[in-house]
């Protein structure tokens, strides 16, 4: 009997598939509430001036991800293993704040999902939240589980980006004014482009997409160009969504409304949608918010998953069994704290943003000094060097920022 060969097409398309669900996977966990709450209320505080932070924060994303990327490709291992085989012990502790980190989005995510419903069909966002919760484990414990994932992050991440323009069209924000401020910013605010830059590579998210590239094989020097492609890919949707998402929010404050910031249910993503589309905005927004949530539900329990495996082997049934536990704990967790504020969505971004810098620490560590770890390969010394000087730059934003990210959990 003839063996069955795979063709050189089909074996391509896998391949072009691969890249595209782990660019997806990456985009989508970091375009969550806690992104959409962080870009409304930044944009409602800093005004056109927060195009400076957004222009700041996708140039450090793009080093970060791109050296990341490209080391885990080279070693052939995930963040946690690599860590530990670089520095004995480092591994453990990054696995440990990356669960915690996850966790604790997670747990914002599930929150996000049930305002999500809420805003679209008036449900109990509890009951929505669970309900989310429920359709993630299911995708899970699915037998197709790694198809579901890509198709479900693909489908909903374009879903999220065009109802997205959509918004930013009727609004009419002043683009003039936000290009020119890119450029010569009024205002510049380290604790933003912290929280941002942490709630789109910080904690887990930008491993997430490192981790599906490595689950598919779709690693080695041979795969390094392509690889590099998708990283800088990740990071151009989750720009472009960012600065969608900040004009649609700014053609409103321009335009003299005054978002709520106070209190323990304002929500002024929300609030800038139903000025926009009125009723019809709240539905958008809680579809965009709902896609963005449960994506993102996803995401972060697929990687911070993936960094139990510091401390045991497992096999894809055990990781599909524990990434459905950690959702569950994720739920029981916001079911016994009620809806997550849009303070701690915006928090838990900074937090991710002090996490960052140790992952990269190690990792450009490991470019610069431990080729033996990467199979012999020299790793791009112009790499290093923008990984080096943004490793010091993340160092020195995180030190400036622990007062006013924390001072977040008090708004």
């Amino acid at each position: 009997m003839a063996e069955s060969v795979t063709s050189p097409s089909a074996a391509s398309a896998a391949a072009r598939g691969g890249f595209m669900a782990a660019i997806f996977l990456m985009a989508t966990s970091a375009i969550g509430p806690g992104f959409i709450t962080q870009t409304a209320t930044f944009t409602a505080k800093l005004g056109a001036a927060f195009a400076f932070a957004i222009l700041a924060s996708i140039v450090i994303d793009f080093v970060v991800q791109l050296n990341i990327w490209r080391i885990t490709a080279l070693t052939k291992r995930n963040a946690s293993d690599t860590a530990n085989a670089a520095i004995p012990g480092a591994g453990y502790l990054l696995a440990i704040l990356v669960l915690v980190g996850g966790l604790a989005f997670n747990i914002g995510n599930i929150a996000g999902a049930g305002l999500g419903l809420n805003a679209m069909f008036g449900l109990e966002p509890k009951i929505g939240g669970a309900l989310s919760a429920a359709l993630a484990i299911g995708i899970f414990l699915s037998r197709r589980a790694g198809l579901l994932l890509d198709r479900s992050l693909i489908g909903l991440g374009l879903l999220m980006i065009a109802m997205t323009v959509i918004v930013a069209l009727v609004s009419n924000p002043p683009v003039g004014e936000a290009v020119r401020q890119m450029v010569l910013p009024e205002i510049v605010d380290f604790a933003t482009i912290t929280t941002i830059v942490g709630g789109t590579v910080g904690g887990y998210i930008t491993y997430s997409g490192a981790h599906r590239l490595l689950d598919k094989g779709l690693v080695g020097e041979q795969n390094l160009a392509a690889v590099t492609r998708a990283s800088l890919t990740g990071i151009a949707v989750t720009g472009v969504m960012r600065f969608i998402l900040f004009l649609a929010i700014l053609g409103v404050v321009a335009s003299g409304v005054t978002l709520d910031l106070s209190g323990q249910a304002a929500n002024p993503a929300a609030q800038a949608f139903a000025v926009v589309l009125g009723e019809w905005g709240m539905r958008i927004f809680g579809l965009i918010f709902w896609a963005a949530a449960i994506t993102s539900v996803i995401g972060a329990a697929y990687t911070s998953v993936s960094f139990l495996v510091a401390f045991r082997t497992m096999g894809d049934r055990d990781r599909n069994i524990a990434t459905v536990i950690f959702i569950a704990i994720s739920l029981a967790v916001y079911l016994s704290l009620g809806t997550a504020p849009a303070a701690i969505l915006v928090f838990v971004g900074g937090f991710n943003g002090l996490i960052l810098p140790i992952g990269l620490t190690i990792f450009t560590y490991v470019g610069l000094a431990r080729a033996d770890l990467m199979g012999g390969h020299v790793y791009s010394r112009p790499l290093l060097i923008a990984s080096a000087a943004v490793c010091a730059l993340t160092w020195y934003m995180g030190f400036m920022s622990i007062g006013p990210i924390f001072a977040f959990l008090s708004a």
